[in-house]
């Protein structure tokens, strides 16, 4: 636990048991301007922001990772990935509430079979924290928007028999949302069936509780996973202030529990898209033990463009890192499309001008995407 937050809960008459309980943090995250302002000075233009995508676009904040917050800069990376923006209700050209394709390939209620040998399994539409750069901005967060056919309450049953019916998958990935927000006997109710299906080899987690809330990630989470190996689990650090000594530690326990860990970030303006930041970055992850595994482009989601570099700016860094940090450190630039996940190498990208980027997906699919963001680079 850093100084700050030491204080901070000091000040604020948080217990050391409170705070290290997930739970807690869950109840009490915060919603409004005015539990905002015990942490922050919140700025105009946050205010702006909250208000500005009222009914539209919901959001919160663990205290932990309020916490994190610069109190004093509206532009600190955590609170630019946190908390509303005015700009999220501006729609540019080309955007798409759902331009990864989730819905094209719904099998079920929950399943999302788009690659041949793996699914996607959405548990949950819930999380910590509402990342303000989502790729399920529109199913997560708009009151009028689910990604759930019938709804969230409904069993896992008619999900778990199109995996059973479907020898080719050997692969779940479980997310949403976020999954471990589940409790630890709900979502083994989920992985311990799984793992009874001869043909599933690995279960994957996509989570970014190790990041929005460590506390999460207890040892008895971790002894239950590792009832149900191999278990894979992919998190989602973007800038170095959110490898904490907490974060840390949540990964340390899953490592020993023998779950790896995997990061996925994604390039976002003004947080980390930056050569010195993202060296920064890539290297206290491997000081965590947590491989680099992807650096996405950030998606034309609605709500979301303000976000949004070049894809160049994504390619200059990676030239940075190639050569001047360790191999493994450095992660693979990927764009999503509704045609699957596209490398940005120079083989895969067939021509480019100032308002498109034409690419080749792994099946040979010519895939054309907006350049972001207006979309000059920034």
């Amino acid at each position: 636990m850093g100084a700050r937050t030491t204080e901070m809960r000091r000040r604020l008459g948080i217990s050391a048991d409170d705070w290290g309980d997930w739970r807690w943090h869950m109840r009490n995250r915060l919603r409004t301007a005015e539990d905002l302002a015990s942490w922050i000075s919140v700025a105009p233009e946050e205010e702006e922001g909250i208000e500005a995508v009222a009914g539209r676009y919901d959001w919160f904040v663990t205290p932990y990772y309020a916490s994190l917050m610069d109190p004093d800069d509206p532009s600190c990376p955590i609170r630019l990935q946190a908390l509303p923006s005015a700009a999220e209700m501006t729609t540019a050209a080309g955007d798409d509430p759902d331009p990864v394709g989730d819905m094209s390939y719904r099998a079920t209620n929950r399943v999302i079979h788009k690659y041949h040998d793996r699914v996607v399994l959405l548990v949950t539409s819930q999380c910590p924290v509402l990342c303000r750069f989502c790729t399920r901005k529109f199913h997560t967060t708009d009151y009028d928007g689910t990604y759930f056919e019938v709804g969230e309450a409904v069993g896992f049953d008619e999900d778990l028999e199109y995996i059973r019916a479907h020898p080719e998958i050997r692969d779940v990935l479980l997310t949403g949302g976020d999954p471990l927000t589940y409790s630890d006997s709900r979502l083994e109710r989920i992985i311990a069936p799984l793992r009874e299906i001869e043909h599933i080899e690995v279960i994957r987690i996509g989570s970014r509780y190790p990041v929005l809330l460590p506390q999460r990630i207890t040892p008895e989470l971790c002894a239950m996973l590792d009832r149900y190996q191999p278990i894979w689990l992919n998190t989602h650090f973007n800038h170095p202030t959110e490898l904490t000594p907490d974060s840390r530690g949540a990964c340390e326990r899953l490592l020993r529990a023998g779950v790896p860990v995997g990061n996925q970030s994604v390039l976002l303006r003004g947080v980390n898209d930056e050569t010195a930041v993202m060296t920064e970055l890539v290297r206290a992850l491997i000081q965590a033990r947590v491989r680099p595994y992807y650096l996405y482009q950030c998606d034309n989601v609605e709500g979301v463009s303000h976000f949004q570099t070049t894809i160049e700016s994504g390619r200059a860094i990676m030239r940075d890192l190639v050569g001047h940090t360790t191999g493994f450190a450095v992660p693979s630039y990927i764009v999503t499309t509704k045609a699957g996940k596209i490398p940005l190498s120079e083989d895969n990208i067939l021509s480019e001008d100032e308002s498109a980027v034409v690419l080749r997906s792994y099946t040979g699919e010519v895939v054309t995407i907006p350049v972001p963001g207006g979309r000059s680079a920034p």
